[in-house]
């Protein structure tokens, strides 16, 4: 090892508390990276399930699921007309062929979509009318549960931070003391605060998540205290895909009939 280096670590072993500095620093800058991911995970998760609960757009599409559906059933409660159905079935909606194979069932809901009820459809101006299938596809990755596991796991390091701080406090005198006292109290502090507002963030996604699932009336798979946000949003993910595939080819059908 070169004479600077060892004069360098020998400067920092001469820091009182040295290590628990180090630890309380180093705590400070991972806190504010792990919170951030957190909040961006469930505002995503909000996002998504406010989307799919109070677009007009998606009721529009539903609508005409249900209404082409039961025209195919021929109309009448004796061959099946049904008042609503479950989620399970909107992936499958592209494997229903017409009767000489040439068009799905959804590629034709997408057609008459974008022509009865986007007055923009062909145009660049004309918007995606699902939630994006990119913000579907994370939303169905996310467990509760490992947002728990986070939030728990950062309070038990709150706590040994604040704990290290209080010890290299009380041991250092006035020359070590600052800026280390102020800037890590002051951290302790802001830390603790975006603490309890993630506490009540994600216990409002969590309820607006439940909300949604009685709002389409899914239920919890076997095995399953409680729906999981992957048996929700995959069904979504998947017609969605295939959606926005559909609605991508008959937007510039359109511009070329134009």
């Amino acid at each position: 090892m070169a004479g600077p280096e060892r004069r360098f670590l020998y400067q920092l072993s001469l820091i009182p508390n040295f290590s628990s500095r180090v630890f309380c620093i180093l705590f400070r800058s991972s806190f504010s990276e792990c919170t951030s991911s957190i909040m961006r995970k469930l505002s995503n998760l909000k996002k998504v399930c406010k989307a799919l609960q109070d677009s007009e757009t998606v009721k529009n599409i539903l609508g005409l699921v249900l209404a082409f559906g039961n025209f195919m059933n021929g109309g009448n409660r004796t061959r099946g007309q049904a008042d609503g159905f479950t989620l399970e079935i909107l992936p499958k909606l592209k494997d229903v062929k017409s009767s000489d194979g040439a068009r799905s069932l959804l590629s034709y809901i997408v057609a008459y979509y974008l022509k009865n009820f986007d007055k923009d459809a062909g145009r660049e101006t004309c918007v995606f009318p699902l939630p994006e299938p990119h913000d579907l596809f994370q939303a169905s990755h996310l467990k509760f549960e490992d947002f728990q596991k986070d939030l728990a796991l950062l309070r038990k390091d709150l706590r040994a931070c604040t704990s290290e701080v209080e010890k290299v406090c009380k041991v250092s005198d006035e020359d070590n003391l600052q800026p280390f006292k102020d800037s890590m109290e002051d951290f302790l502090e802001k830390a603790k605060c975006e603490l309890e507002t993630l506490d009540i963030q994600l216990g409002s996604t969590h309820k607006l998540f439940l909300e949604l699932t009685v709002f389409f009336s899914v239920k919890p798979k076997a095995g399953e205290k409680e729906i999981s946000p992957h048996t929700f949003f995959s069904v979504w993910h998947e017609f969605s895909s295939d959606f926005k595939d559909l609605w991508k080819k008959e937007n510039k059908a359109i511009l070329k009939e134009r």
